[in-house]
């Protein structure tokens, strides 16, 4: 069940890409343009977290709080495994969905360009600044997790408001920017070992102390 809902998060987180790399297009150059087009990386979050899908990065604090309450060598092997499957689901998804947009036709080559873009913004970025700048981004995404509960019909806004924040802010997702960096690797402009040692270590490092601790 872990793993049917990872992949499902992990081809439906990557409408975020898709969200705001389709309204950076259409917007003009303009200082408000980028303000306006990281509301379309809520898309993804919006998708993943109301249909109750298992994404990684919020599967931080709801797995983390019960093993700090009652430490253990098994509680902490479940918290292990429950990771390990949602992670490795969620990116075989985001690859799906890559290879969806690169080898089918599903976007076009304006579309993919735009997708690009979005992905090379984040690889001019050292790995250790990619971890500094992934830290508030998993916080940000285990208080979504945190205040749900509370939020009594106004989810819709909080989830919104507080993706925007990563987006507009240049934070860095492990899962998310993992499309930007499939479609960048299909395209030649980078190797497997910047997208795993560049971005994929520094980011998963960076949001799981942000939402952990």
């Amino acid at each position: 069940s872990l793993w049917w809902s990872g992949l499902a998060a992990g081809i439906a987180i990557t409408t975020s890409v898709v969200g705001q790399g389709m309204l950076t297009m259409v917007l003009p150059d303009a200082p408000w343009s980028r303000a306006v087009a990281a509301f379309g990386y809520s898309v993804g979050f919006l998708l993943v977290i109301l249909g109750r899908m298992q994404l990684f990065t919020e599967n931080t604090i709801t797995v983390v709080l019960p093993l700090m309450a009652d430490y253990s060598r098994k509680a902490l092997g479940k918290t292990a495994r429950m990771w390990g499957i949602v992670l490795a689901a969620n990116l075989v998804g985001v690859l799906m969905a890559a290879c969806f947009a690169q080898f089918l036709g599903i976007a076009s080559s304006e579309e993919l360009a735009a997708f690009r873009e979005l992905g090379r913004h984040v690889f001019e970025k050292s790995p250790f600044e990619l971890l500094v700048r992934a830290v508030p981004a998993g916080f940000l995404v285990a208080a979504i997790v945190w205040m749900l509960p509370n939020a009594r019909h106004f989810e819709f806004w909080v989830i919104v408001l507080f993706t925007w924040m990563i987006a507009f802010g240049d934070m860095t997702h492990v899962v998310a920017s993992s499309m930007e960096g499939i479609l960048l690797l299909f395209s030649g402009d980078i190797g497997v070992g910047q997208l795993i040692g560049g971005f994929f270590l520094p980011a998963l490092v960076g949001n799981i102390l942000g939402g952990t601790a």
